[in-house]
């Protein structure tokens, strides 16, 4: 070979390996999935809201994930999901094939409980892929105990089934005490959303005041009201659900632009709704393949038609968008952060 013709060829493997990581970074994540099985673990029992979504998103992301692998769906229900979040960023295996399907709380939980050694993870490390649903939560009354109006919330002591201290069904009751002038009494330990409704129903409690409302959720809170035997009081997140348009938020509720602001950190996790999340090793490229694909399925007609016959709605966030909101909640002033704390432990 003559030197100028080996100089060409010299040249031409240089750009092609400088080329390489990039393509190769590429074909090992499209072929790393191939043929593989990807956990989804639920942290809530079946048949609740979070249960549902994972099982429609499981059945149609695979479309999009290059390689098709298997999606197999497990629930792992535990401290209102600090167990899955724990087990996420511990123990399951940091290469993509473990999806968390946590529970909205778990991007907040370390801002109420700062310091509590029972979590282990950390919400802003971790790579969130995104949620197909923003949420908004409702407060709901028995009528057949006498009450009638919010008013009546604040005279006497009023209970309300939750699952446990840091979820939702908790922490928004403690701050409608001490923000609006409840007098709401969260009575803890039931294992999920759908156990919680069922005491509300049975009259084991007073008031239910939920973190989400899924499509089951709703149909039985609308045939309580329908019934007469109950009354929405409130809505707790960012913007009103069209079915109770004329109830208020609680951000609507408080006047003082303090308490506004600090409802509105609290809501955070209501932007979150459905969130859906890998561990912080995950390589970045699959990373990317992930999120790639959940926002293609958000889109993809299929998916939408049936979301639409389970009358589940679809409004998405993006898990750039996500971690990006938790990077300004934990870098809000510390004197508020403080307050909030204050307010919810």
């Amino acid at each position: 070979m003559r030197p100028a013709t080996t100089v060409r060829w010299i040249a031409v493997l240089w750009a092609a390996a400088t080329a390489l990581p990039g393509i190769a970074s590429a074909q090992s994540a499209a072929e790393f999935f191939r043929g593989k099985r990807i956990n989804m673990y639920v942290s809530s029992t079946v048949g609740g809201g979070y249960d549902q979504y994972s099982r429609l998103l499981a059945k149609h992301i695979v479309r999009y994930i290059p390689g098709e692998p298997t999606i197999i769906v497990q629930n792992m229900p535990g401290a209102e999901g600090i167990k899955a979040a724990n087990y996420i960023f511990t123990v399951a295996p940091q290469d993509g094939t473990a999806i968390g399907a946590l529970s909205r709380n778990i991007g907040l939980v370390q801002l109420y409980e700062a310091g509590n050694p029972a979590i282990q993870f950390d919400a802003r490390k971790m790579h969130w892929l995104g949620s197909p649903q923003q949420e908004v939560g409702t407060g709901l009354f028995s009528t057949r105990r006498g009450l009638r109006s919010i008013d009546d919330l604040k005279t006497r002591e009023v209970t309300a089934s939750s699952t446990s201290r840091n979820a939702p069904t908790s922490v928004y009751p403690r701050m409608l005490n001490a923000l609006y002038g409840t007098k709401l009494k969260p009575i803890e330990g039931y294992p999920g959303s759908p156990e919680s409704l069922i005491a509300f129903e049975r009259g084991e409690v007073e008031a239910y005041v939920s973190g989400g409302t899924s499509a089951p959720t709703l149909a039985r809170m609308v045939a309580q009201v329908e019934s007469g035997n109950a009354k929405v009081f409130v809505q707790m997140g960012m913007k009103r659900m069209a079915r109770f348009s004329d109830i208020p938020t609680a951000i609507d509720l408080v006047s003082s632009p303090e308490h506004k602001r600090m409802f509105e950190i609290v809501f955070t996790d209501q932007v979150m709704g459905r969130p859906f999340v890998v561990a912080p090793a995950v390589p970045a490229d699959r990373v990317a393949v992930l999120r790639a694909a959940f926002d293609a399925t958000m889109k993809d007609a299929t998916f939408l038609a049936e979301a639409k016959q389970q009358k589940m709605e679809i409004d998405p966030v993006s898990g750039a968008a996500i971690n990006a909101l938790l990077e300004r909640v934990y870098t809000a002033p510390p004197e508020v952060i403080a307050r909030i704390r204050t307010l919810v432990k």
